[in-house]
């Protein structure tokens, strides 16, 4: 290709444009990402679509970032294919730097309609020599806006019982505009979130985004890894760029050495696109709103066209959202959608017995569960179970006539027996510590890892496996359980050095290994659920949930703390995977069991609490909350997530969270003590509709709307005393 001369390859579909520009003198770049409506892109597109970090030669230029590597600028392109089947579309680019020896293909795969794409590299050692990788990217391009100070950026903090606590901060705020042009040089600096170990959202959620203030237009991305990741923005002298990898040497101790002819791929990674959206008619006419009990129907001024605003984030969210419905693994429990009781949080809290469990399966099944899970301590005869747990085996004298007839009277109900099970763990004291070889654990030096009195399982090890193989298909094939809990309450760090060039190498292998494990356990039983949990949320990630049932989203047991993770969680997971614990308790008021039963609704209701207890009156509300979520079921299958009153802040007095389902809007609203008694709900797809709001639950006592719809604005009144919660359904007459 003569110099100066730009080819593109042009590749998508009806929801998704890219297009990759190839040039003879710099390296493969990514040109446009967009949901159909072409972007403005930059008069030069400089950031290389792969980044290889290399010891020998480092960065072009001296930097901390994962951008402008050495081997990166020299890559170029060597050919491409384009393919499509089973409903998703393909492209690989293939590039080459002759330098080095080393080969990349870059693979994009987008489900059809969906202005969504998952991205990785295959990273070859064509050359004569061992080369060591100290970082790989997954995805490298520049994000198309015009200027850096009109972007916003967002991310989420995250801890245990404080998940999913998105951020929204001008990207200024991280990354000062610096004058780059002026020195003619791209920027040094950058705003990176990691994650270390295995609590892949321990710090933060393993997603992040972009979006232009002033267009609409975002995008939101999500590291599809089991362990650690990193991604990073900065300036450049051609605009923001974006660049997302799993684990790299220099947070995560990690390097692969490639010998001649060997392979590395990376980790997956997907990015949604939203292009933005047209502005509501600003010169419809204004009439007052009318306040209305909710439920009745709520007019105003007819005649705005369109769905209103432009769609930005959750434009962006619901491209995530449909893209993640293409990925999971196919599995019965997709459609079904089963009510799950687990007796654990704030109830029997790890202290199984046969006289406990009785009745409060009888109320669980009573109140329309589906699933019943014995939760942690089932296996333990001597009440200190944490650092012996291992064997599997139920207890004797927890079940005096044996776990079996406990599970006997759950699946007498008709309900699903399910068991608490942390499988990645032997405890110190257990047995299984020293019947398995010491190759089966994660190692540093030669020492097995220990952490808060357990060791950690190696996956790679067939002795491993194997023993949990045998405790799966044990508890399966002779005991009848068709669900788990899988929990995972500790981070061996690092990761281990035994056969693996580096610690982080030993936990990629690790990763992939677990991950190819509960793929097997699937594969063997079909209709088996399995449940992701880390101490609540801290392994929340799509390499996991491409695979298993639904996400515990917390361990938080306050009820009143717990509704913004909820209303947060969506932007994170499926709303269908998003498992939400609903605990009401006896000694809890009316409002207080309706504001801990919404909690739960509108994602994959996790019901707790003492029920055998309650008054027949208590009961009959939960029971009436358990029944509305089952209705709603199809709907989960189909929303797509919306925030009236913005994503969550920890504190907020009001959180708002919306599933749109076709022409309705399923709405969970909570009023926090001390808020006042009315807030106002963005609702822009509604523009210009006259509605009706249907208050589904508990009752409409106390609570009232109005409907703006030139502003597309639902005011809600709560007068009766906080705590207090609502379902609506809003929808157009």
């Amino acid at each position: 290709m003569p110099a100066d001369v730009v080819e593109t390859v042009r590749w998508g579909h009806t929801g998704l444009t890219a297009v990759v520009e190839i040039h003879s003198d710099r390296p493969v770049a990514l040109r446009e990402l967009s949901a159909g409506a072409p972007a403005a892109p930059a008069a030069r597109v400089s950031q290389p679509l792969v980044e290889v970090l290399v010891p020998g030669e480092g960065r072009a230029r001296a930097s901390k970032r994962l951008s402008e590597t050495a081997v990166g600028c020299r890559l170029r392109y060597a050919g491409s294919e384009q393919s499509s089947e089973g409903g998703w579309h393909e492209l690989r680019i293939r590039m080459r730097d002759e330098v080095s020896g080393l080969a990349a293909e870059l693979t994009m795969r987008s489900p059809d309609g969906v202005p969504a794409v998952q991205v990785r590299v295959r990273v070859t050692n064509t050359g004569e020599h061992p080369v060591p990788l100290l970082a790989v990217t997954s995805f490298a391009a520049l994000f198309p806006a015009s200027e850096v100070r009109g972007l916003d950026l967002l991310y989420a903090d995250s801890e245990w019982l404080g998940e999913n606590r998105w951020t929204t901060r001008p990207l200024t705020e991280h990354v000062p505009g610096l004058g780059l042009p002026g020195h003619g040089q791209h920027g040094k600096g950058t705003f990176a979130l990691t994650s270390q170990g295995t609590w892949s959202s321990g710090r933060h959620v393993p997603m992040g985004g972009l979006t232009d203030r002033g267009t609409g237009r975002t995008w939101l991305w999500q590291i599809e890894h089991n362990g650690p990741w990193r991604w990073e923005t900065g300036e450049r002298l051609d605009g923001a760029y974006v660049a997302l990898s799993g684990p790299t040497d220099l947070d995560h101790q990690w390097n692969e050495l490639l010998a001649p002819g060997e392979s590395f791929t990376t980790v997956p990674v997907a990015i949604a696109v939203s292009d933005g959206g047209p502005q509501a008619d600003a010169k419809a006419p204004m009439r007052a709103p009318r306040v209305a009990p909710c439920g009745s129907g709520l007019t105003g001024a007819a005649g705005v066209a369109g769905d209103g605003v432009g769609d930005g984030v959750e434009g962006a969210a619901a491209a995530m959202t449909a893209y993640r419905r293409a990925l999971v693994r196919p599995h019965p429990d997709r459609a079904a959608l089963p009510v799950v009781f687990n007796d654990y949080m704030n109830t029997l809290m790890g202290d199984p017995t046969t006289a406990k469990l009785l009745p409060l399966i009888d109320a669980a099944a009573a109140a329309g569960a589906q699933v019943f899970c014995v939760d942690a301590g089932w296996y333990d005869d001597g009440g200190d179970w944490w650092d012996s747990v291992g064997e599997w085996q139920p207890s004797q004298t927890r079940f005096p006539h044996g776990l079996e007839e406990v599970l006997a009277r759950i699946a007498g109900h008709g309900m699903t027996p399910g068991l608490w099970l942390e499988p990645e763990v032997i405890g110190v004291r257990s047995p299984m510590a020293d019947k398995l070889p010491a190759q089966a654990f994660l190692q540093r030096g030669g020492v097995r890892l220990a952490e808060h009195g357990r060791h950690h399982l190696d996956l790679r090890h067939p002795a491993a496996v194997a023993h949990l193989d045998q405790v799966v298909d044990r508890l399966v094939e002779e005991l009848g359980v068709g669900y788990f809990k899988l929990d995972y309450n500790i981070d061996p760090g690092a990761g281990t050095d035994r056969d693996a060039t580096s610690a982080g190498a030993g936990l990629l292998a690790h990763n992939r290994a677990h991950l190819a494990w509960l793929e097997g356990v699937l594969d063997r039983h079909p209709h088996l659920v399995l449940e992701n949990c880390g101490s609540g949320a801290m392994r929340m990630d799509y390499a996991m949930l491409s695979r298993l049932q639904l996400q515990s989203t917390s361990d938080q047991q306050d009820f009143l703390r717990y509704p913004p993770i909820a209303v947060a969680a969506p932007l994170s997971i499926l709303p269908e995977q998003a498992a939400s614990w609903a605990y009401p308790q006896p000694g809890m008021s009316d409002e207080e069991i309706a504001f801990t039963m919404v909690t739960g609704i509108l994602g994959r209701l996790y019901l707790s609490g003492n029920l055998h207890r309650m008054t027949p009156e208590q009961f009959r509300l939960v029971e009436r909350g358990v029944r509305l979520h089952r209705s709603l079921r199809a709907d989960l299958l189909r929303a797509a997530p919306c925030w009236p009153l913005g994503l969550p802040g920890w504190d907020d007095p009001w959180l708002a969270l919306g599933l749109r389902a076709g022409e309705v809007t399923h709405l969970g609203v909570w009023r926090r003590p001390g808020a006042t008694e009315t807030t106002v709900l963005r609702l822009p797809h509604l523009a210009g509709r006259d509605v009706v709001a249907d208050l589904a639950y508990p009752a409409a006592d106390g609570w009232a709307c109005s409907w703006d719809p030139r502003a597309a604005e639902l005011t809600v009144t709560a007068a009766v005393t906080a705590p207090t919660a609502r379902i609506l359904h809003v929808r157009p007459l």
